[in-house]
């Protein structure tokens, strides 16, 4: 016989009797409950027309923000547009060495502002020359009076002299009456007849002399006020003269057209400058706004329509304004190439049609603005007059 223990079968353990349902233990519902799929709670329907109305915003706030319809066409937009101003070019109108340049790069000038001198000692020489060509055009003139007044005085002493003719023709004709009578009676001879008939001839011809002397006095008189009328022009000229020499000396003194800042100045003293050479800029501080849209782009677009426009160097401020005018044509009629379209090879190309819009007063930072500034244009096409 084995000395090893044999292993213990382990009894079965009685099964357990079934219980009455009646006293069976109740059911668990976490532990019992049969598998289902996750349902969300049903919504109101309050909280659905919400959703609904939330949607529809935010669809439209896109279809907005995008220009998209039912809102395409309210605004149009362009960044082909810039800030402009009067820009004005300052050249000297004669020529001449620099003397004196009083204005500093970007300073603020008032209108007859010194801005240059120019050298002016031979135009006011030339000033000088025309006075004095003026004073003897003037002489002239009243030297011209004056010979009128003697030319008059000698038609009187003419006038004189045909009276005294007239007299003594009077006088010889009353001789040869009597002398007739006498010698038909024998009463004085032939000799003393021919001597009065004589006379009577010479005082005739005395009278046509001295007649013929007034004419021609009467014609001098007349020759002296023709040729005035070329003495009177001839000073006018010389005033002319003057003024021209005139103007030359007032402009060698440079000066500001209007108020505003001046660019970088381009001139120093001791330079010499011509006519038309140019100098400096003068910006005034009156700017608008030019943006070319495209030609769809203006169907509906009429003056006095609002306007925003962000500016690029202002770190994209907004400023506003309204449409003031529209240009009468596109650019391309302003160019000096214009494009020839009667080709085989023709490309339909939009055509840009400037725009220009004034900007609203009292915003601080339009004084910012400069001519030049690139600058980005909504225009809203509601409203406005007609073009």
């Amino acid at each position: 016989m084995s000395d090893e223990p044999k292993a213990k079968t382990p009894k079965p353990e009685p099964a357990a009797a079934a219980l009455p349902p009646e006293t069976a233990p109740p059911a668990d519902p976490q532990v019992d409950a049969p598998p289902s799929a996750w349902r969300p709670p049903d919504k109101t329907r309050t909280t659905v027309i919400v959703i609904i109305v939330a949607a529809l915003l935010a669809i439209l706030g896109i279809l907005y923000s995008w220009q998209l319809p039912p809102f395409a066409g309210a605004l149009e937009k362009t960044d082909n547009a810039y800030v402009r101003g009067r820009v004005t070019i300052i050249s000297p109108q004669v020529s001449g060495y620099v003397t004196r340049v009083p204005a500093q790069d970007f300073a603020e000038v008032k209108a007859g502002q010194i801005l240059a001198t120019i050298d002016d000692r031979i135009y006011r020489a030339r000033v000088a020359q025309a006075e004095a060509n003026v004073a003897a055009q003037q002489a002239a003139l009243a030297n011209s009076a004056q010979a009128q007044r003697s030319r008059e005085v000698a038609t009187d002493s003419q006038n004189a002299g045909i009276a005294n003719a007239q007299a003594q023709l009077t006088r010889a004709d009353a001789d040869m009456r009597r002398a007739r009578a006498l010698v038909a009676d024998g009463s004085i001879s032939t000799r003393e007849y021919d001597q009065t008939r004589a006379a009577l001839l010479a005082a005739q011809a005395a009278l046509q002399q001295a007649r013929a002397s007034r004419a021609i006095g009467t014609q001098d008189v007349r020759t002296v006020v023709v040729g005035r009328a070329g003495l009177e022009a001839a000073v006018e000229s010389a005033k002319a003269q003057l003024r021209l020499a005139q103007i030359d000396l007032d402009n060698t003194i440079i000066r500001a057209p209007a108020d505003g800042q001046l660019s970088e100045i381009g001139v120093r003293v001791g330079a010499y400058v011509t006519a038309g050479t140019q100098l400096l800029s003068v910006v005034p501080h009156h700017v608008w706004v030019i943006a070319n849209f495209k030609e769809a782009q203006t169907g509906n677009m009429a003056i006095g329509q609002r306007a925003r426009f962000s500016v690029d160097a202002l770190g994209g401020a907004e400023l506003t304004g309204r449409i003031e005018n529209l240009s009468p044509a596109a650019g391309s009629e302003f160019a000096v190439l214009k494009a020839d379209n009667a080709t085989g090879n023709f490309v339909k190309v939009a055509q840009r049609i400037a725009v220009r819009i004034k900007i609203d007063d009292k915003q601080p930072v339009a004084a910012r603005l400069r001519p030049g500034m690139s600058v980005e244009v909504r225009v809203d096409t509601r409203g406005g007059s007609t073009r």
